[in-house]
């Protein structure tokens, strides 16, 4: 039988999602729960690789095991063995040809981003942090530009292992309410930093240091040194995995609490 789960972590609990031969991986966690649920070692696959302190509101993960057991259990039973930083929100069984991570159509990524002069303290973990103004226009402008079928080779970490780096944009906006920026990323797929790297370059346009026109530049020339450099986790949030109807999955998208307008 093979089990899709939805799950909420709050990354900076874990070292990334992908297990760790110290345990510190959000896969571990998880994993370690499941055995004790089932009573045998497994092993599970998630949509995404999210990086340490990087956080998730829908990321997806399946499983394979023999052992029978009512849904509400894959959810409230395996929540008994997490840790309050880890939590699964629903549990569903899925055809043995569904794949959280190939099976996926699209991304969708929040990055939410405090503008203050002293750095977040409740928040701190939860935002990244810039400690000047922005110019939110100028940083939309050179967003259109990302928008489409790119090779993204200039946002690309180094030891990113995707076999291509041409991924497809289909959504970046950027809204505004007072001290707080929300940048929203959709597309078929990322690369290793590729949001971080994205959010640093946009940062990089916003506080007057480069024109909009740089972005395409960097997309042209696809060359990662002279990009900026990758920007913090900490604001980062896996907010959605789209997959095809077929699969029957409950809704896979969501997000923090929408106070940023345009």
């Amino acid at each position: 039988m093979r089990i899709a789960l939805g799950l909420e972590y709050d990354g900076s609990a874990f070292c990334g999602w992908q297990s760790q031969a110290g345990g510190c991986g959000a896969q571990d966690a998880l994993e370690a729960a499941l055995a004790r649920m089932t009573g045998h070692p497994l092993r599970v696959s998630a949509a995404g690789r999210t990086d340490a302190g990087v956080h998730a509101l829908s990321q997806v993960a399946h499983f394979d095991t023999g052992v029978t057991r009512p849904q509400n259990a894959w959810v409230r039973g395996v929540n008994a063995f997490l840790p309050s930083s880890l939590r699964v929100q629903w549990a569903q069984a899925v055809d043995a040809e569904f794949h959280a991570r190939f099976s996926a159509e699209r991304r969708s990524y929040q990055y939410w981003l405090q503008l203050s002069p002293v750095a977040p303290a409740v928040l701190s973990g939860k935002v990244g942090w810039y400690h000047r103004p922005l110019d939110v226009e100028a940083m939309r402008s050179a967003a259109a530009m990302l928008l489409g079928e790119h090779d993204f080779s200039a946002f690309r970490a180094a030891e990113c292992q995707a076999k291509s780096p041409v991924k497809t944009l289909y959504q970046v906006d950027i809204r505004q309410q007072g001290d707080l920026v929300l940048f929203e990323f959709c597309a078929s797929a990322f690369l290793h930093h590729m949001v971080r790297n994205l959010v640093g370059s946009l940062i990089y346009v916003g506080n007057g240091n480069f024109p909009s026109a740089w972005i395409d530049e960097l997309l042209q020339h696809q060359d990662r040194s002279r990009a900026a450099p990758t920007f913090m986790p900490d604001g980062l949030y896996l907010t959605g995995v789209h997959y095809d109807p077929r699969w029957g999955l409950p809704p896979c998208s969501r997000s923090l609490i929408p106070v940023v307008s345009k």
